[in-house]
């Protein structure tokens, strides 16, 4: 793979992570309509998403730091210094957040195999795009929009938890899954948008540094994306922390005064563009590069 190509794909990371359109199966079809024709893998999307979910953490630094202390302090063994009630916003958030995180984790690990070869087949990305293109449309058009994030609840969490596993397939956007779920519950757009972008960091974070360590650092070079160097990596990764930060400023604004209505007639324009890709025989619709790791995306 060339520079430039890690270049391109770096920039559809950083563009398509927190937008409700699914960045792995963007990096999917891109592979294969580069010159090197090879699907960039599931360790190059997990790996490159550690620089869009930094541009998380440092957009939402404030929040994440007072989530984080709070939560801390609520816990028994720190209520000695500065305690803060188990039932503060903040520390309740910390705790929605872990339980948010488990199902991603769990069903990663149990189904590894699967999200890294048999369910990055193209038609299943079509089918997925179009599928939860609809869904999104459907939970904006009918959500009341009227829950904040102070009223969440444990099983609202979980149940964004269980959406957000729902993005180990490529296509289905792990942004747009959660959000839908956050909309179908009455959330608003904000609130749905907001707790996803939070929800996301413990499982892309922990998703990408074990790819990183265990495909990349400590793999057999015959298991990692193996037509990508260590630097178009890190190239790649460091271009989709830049726009991404950009975008997630963008969208937070953009979603307080307009519906998801653009993405959702994108998501269904591309699934028709892979689809004719596909039976026109332009793409393959079976992986022809590497990837071997599980893949946390929307």
């Amino acid at each position: 793979m060339t520079w430039w190509e890690v270049v391109v794909l770096g920039l559809l990371q950083g563009l398509t992570e927190f937008l409700p359109i699914s960045s792995s199966a963007h990096l999917r079809i891109a592979g294969e309509m580069l010159p090197s024709g090879n699907d960039p893998g599931a360790a190059f999307t997990a790996i490159t998403q550690l620089g869009t979910e930094a541009a998380v953490i440092l957009y939402f630094r404030k929040d994440i730091a007072r989530i984080i202390s709070h939560w801390f302090r609520s816990l028994p063994i720190a209520r000695w210094h500065h305690p803060v009630s188990a039932q503060d916003p903040d520390a309740r958030m910390g705790w929605f957040v872990i339980a948010g995180s488990v199902p991603i984790a769990v069903l990663g690990l149990a189904l590894e195999s699967y999200i890294d070869h048999a369910l990055r087949n193209l038609y299943i990305t079509a089918a997925m795009l179009a599928l939860f293109g609809l869904v999104l449309g459907y939970a904006d058009m009918t959500s009341r929009r009227v829950r904040t994030l102070d009223t969440l609840t444990w099983k609202h969490a979980l149940t964004f938890g269980f959406a957000q596993a729902l993005a180990l397939i490529p296509g289905v956007s792990r942004s747009g899954a959660t959000i839908s779920a956050g909309l179908m519950l009455g959330y608003t757009r904000e609130a749905a948008t907001r707790y996803a972008f939070l929800l996301a960091i413990p499982a892309v974070t922990a998703s990408g540094l074990y790819k990183l360590f265990g495909d990349v650092i400590f793999g057999e070079p015959v298991e990692t994306a193996a037509t990508v160097s260590a630097g178009g990596i890190v190239v790649a990764t460091v271009i989709s922390f830049v726009v991404g930060y950009a975008v997630t400023a963008w969208l937070l604004s953009y979603i307080s005064t307009h519906s998801y209505a653009p993405f959702v007639l994108y998501r269904l324009g591309l699934a028709v563009i892979v689809v004719i890709l596909l039976l026109t025989g332009v793409v393959d619709p079976l992986a022809s590069g590497p990837g071997t790791a599980p893949e946390i995306t929307p």
